[in-house]
């Protein structure tokens, strides 16, 4: 099976697995200013096992509703257990969720909606959804900011020419130096791809209490 790994230009972050002849063409959307910027809300919680250790990760229902759901909706599935931590791009960003052993790419739900334009941003330490050059693309695929990553926010593209930015739906509360950061940097078969050496395997994602914050 041959896998195609897009690399990022232009500041762009794409899910992996597919062509681009596989996307339907994107629709320029109707220019919206951004809104202005919000705090996160921890809503639901998860701890995520990972053979790196366990990340704690706040979810933001409130803000991204369609995101926070489609979330879940992975997590309830079991969906993500014995998939991949399959892309790092050191001090940019760790991806995951679409990929099991071997590179071996997981189907998943319908796209969703994206929610891009609410308020949040790629900040170090969020969780945000991986998507192709199509807006409402996203499915499994999610990524973690390792720096604060301000070109994949909506407020920064040019939205008034179809571009758009990447759904920002949580935060890392837990694990984030200890784990995340460790993630972020693993040795990369290439770097074009990202692809880990050894393989980072997310073990599981359960709910848990929300810790005060």
């Amino acid at each position: 099976m041959k896998l195609l790994y897009p690399l990022l230009f232009a500041l762009s972050l794409t899910a992996c697995g597919g062509s681009d002849s596989d996307s339907p063409t994107p629709e320029l959307p109707t220019a919206t200013p951004p809104v202005d910027a919000r705090e996160l809300n921890a809503d639901v919680c998860y701890i995520m096992s990972t053979t790196m250790g366990d990340i704690g990760l706040a979810i933001d229902n409130t803000n991204t509703p369609i995101t926070a759901a489609n979330f879940a909706r992975y997590v309830e599935d079991e969906y993500y257990n014995d998939t991949l931590f399959h892309r790092i791009m050191y001090q940019f960003v760790s991806q995951g969720g679409g990929f099991t052993a071997g590179m071996v790419a997981k189907p998943g739900f319908d796209a969703i909606t994206l929610e891009d334009n609410v308020g949040l941003a790629n900040e170090r330490s969020t969780i945000a959804m991986a998507r192709t050059g199509v807006a409402d693309s996203a499915t499994s695929q999610f990524y973690i900011n390792a720096l604060d990553n301000p070109m994949l926010d909506y407020a920064n593209v040019d939205y008034s020419n179809g571009q758009r930015g990447y759904a920002v739906f949580g935060r890392v509360y837990e694990g984030m130096a200890e784990v995340v950061d460790q993630i972020n940097m693993v040795d990369v078969v290439l770097s074009g791809t990202g692809v880990p050496v050894t393989d980072i395997v997310i073990n599981s994602v359960t709910e848990t209490s929300c810790p005060t914050m």
